[in-house]
């Protein structure tokens, strides 16, 4: 996402989201509790549009993705969404599939590292959110499920068919996307849907420390390596080495990399900048 910001001015309230930052880290709670943080059209466009502000804000250097009361995202609003389409034309429909998508690659394209910090459920649309973050981090209480067949769709939905294997491999994914199954912690940890297991009820203080390291390290890098394990994805080994080669070299002149030689040299920890 380009960094440039226009003239409209900074969003001081979203409806559908909460949103803190401290010092580099933004928290972006889904506070849907008495409906399990149920996605509604407008949290959809929510998501969209502050992912795409954070983006160009320039001060954030980490996010924490999580929710409000007893589970992380039960998905898509059964009435307010699946009810709603069901009297959507064609083009309507696309419109609106097209922005379902289009928050997961804000997840995935937004310069900083983002942490799904997950309890209880995260189903459906709340399961591809949490799969488009860089790390979720999760306590035992955490279950997966892909439900998209469950209600006669595809279980390819947001991306979810592109990210899965990549992260668990094509044999659990089409079993998760296929069947619908709910997926609970121990097994989503033992095949790789988990970053980091911890103790009940400590997902949002976990994901909070994890995202206090990432903002206070050297952003520029994180950003570059996140932006990296993207492009890459479908990329040849020659191409991407190359793209390695270009990527190191533009890295090398930032004032973040001459900062690790002088803090290197005068046996201290370095001050990371961000450029």
């Amino acid at each position: 996402m380009s960094p440039f910001p226009s003239s409209a001015p900074r969003t001081e309230t979203w409806r559908h989201v909460r949103l803190t930052v401290d010092h580099g880290v933004a928290t972006v709670t889904l506070a849907r509790p008495e409906k399990l943080n149920a996605l509604t059209f407008g949290g959809y466009a929510d998501l969209r549009d502050l992912l795409a502000e954070l983006s160009r804000d320039g001060s954030v250097r980490a996010l924490v993705l999580g929710g409000e009361g007893r589970g992380f995202c039960s998905g898509g609003d059964v009435d307010e969404i699946i009810g709603a389409t069901l009297a959507m034309s064609s083009g309507e429909l696309l419109d609106f599939t097209r922005m379902t998508g289009q928050v997961v690659r804000a997840l995935r394209e937004c310069p900083f590292p983002v942490i799904a910090a997950l309890h209880g459920v995260a189903a459906g649309a709340g399961s591809v959110l949490a799969l488009a973050a860089d790390f979720r981090i999760a306590d035992p209480s955490a279950r997966f499920a892909f439900l998209f067949t469950r209600v006669a769709l595809a279980g390819a939905d947001m991306g979810a068919a592109y990210l899965l294997p990549r992260i668990v491999g094509l044999g659990h994914a089409t079993r998760l996307l296929m069947l619908g199954d709910a997926v609970r912690a121990p097994e989503a940890e033992r095949i790789g849907l988990i970053s980091e297991m911890v103790d009940e009820g400590q997902a949002d203080e976990a994901a909070a420390a994890l995202a206090r390291r990432l903002a206070d390290g050297p952003a520029l890098a994180y950003a570059q390596t996140k932006a990296l394990l993207t492009a890459e994805l479908d990329m040849p080994l020659s191409a991407a080495v190359e793209m390695d080669a270009a990527s190191q070299a533009l890295l090398m002149g930032s004032a973040d990399y001459a900062e690790f030689h002088a803090a290197f040299t005068e046996k201290r920890s370095p001050k990371w900048q961000g450029r």
